[in-house]
């Protein structure tokens, strides 16, 4: 007959049992060190560790002036231009396509209501340039456009009722604002300086050499290649600007 084995107090038990979950517990702990120094040691030695993104920031929005074509032309066309001018808005679509099949240009705007057209002209000024705030160029061609398939001309405006459906509470903050006034103004100033009284006109350079030219008037086309010519030409002794009316370099066709 076998010998009774002497039994285990239960205290003796519970603190076998929990110093068996200690250790178990520090085994684990042991080997997920062991795996995070694996992964540190496989790194190499200057690589960062990986960060939450940085959050995007918008850019802002370059301009005036706004600008359609391409930005590294060889040549700027300047347009001198009112929103309530019934030349400017016969020609502008005219010009514009000139300007998308020609890629040595681009095409920059430049406000000049005349005193004949306002306020209508200035108000609708205003709309562009604070279009163009928010969603720079092509906002601003694309409000351009829009003023001239919608106004009267000759001061008349935009018929009552009739509301821009681009508008945004930012275009709108915008137009209670002094903001656009001053770029107006500031644009209106230097036109008559130099030497602009009449819309359309169009200042074409030369972004290399920096010689100018001043035409007034609708332009057609070919006459605008023959003044590009003539800008570029390498005996050209032009003067820094040059002006040329209308009736001399051509006149768009009715």
């Amino acid at each position: 007959m076998e010998p009774k084995r002497p039994s285990i107090p239960l205290q003796v038990q519970a603190f076998r049992r929990r110093r068996w979950r200690m250790r178990w517990l520090w085994v684990v702990a042991a080997g997920l060190g062991a795996l995070l120094l694996i992964w540190l040691g496989s790194r190499s030695p200057g690589e960062p560790m990986q960060q939450a993104p940085a959050p995007v920031v918008a850019a802002q929005v370059a301009g005036p002036p706004w600008q359609i074509g391409n930005p590294e032309g060889h040549f700027t066309l300047t347009l001198y231009a009112d929103l309530e001018c019934p030349f400017c808005r016969e020609y502008f679509p005219l010009l514009k396509r000139w300007v998308g099949d020609n890629a040595d240009v681009t095409l920059q705007w430049h406000h000049l209501p005349l005193p004949a057209h306002e306020p209508a002209a200035s108000i609708e000024a205003r709309l562009a340039e604070c279009a163009a705030e928010s969603g720079g160029h092509a906002a601003f061609w694309h409000a351009v456009e829009w003023v001239y398939a919608h106004t009267r001309s000759d001061g008349q405006g935009v018929p009552d009722g009739v509301r821009y459906p681009e508008s945004t509470p930012a275009v709108e903050q915008c137009m209670a604002s002094e903001r656009p006034d001053a770029v107006i103004r500031a644009q209106a100033v230097e036109a008559t300086k130099g030497g602009v009284t009449a819309t359309p006109s169009l200042r074409l350079q030369d972004r290399q050499t920096g010689q100018a030219i001043l035409l007034q008037g609708p332009i057609e086309g070919d006459a605008l290649l023959s003044a590009m010519d003539m800008l570029a030409a390498e005996d050209s002794v032009a003067p820094p600007t040059t002006e040329m009316p209308a009736d001399v370099v051509g006149d768009m066709p009715r």
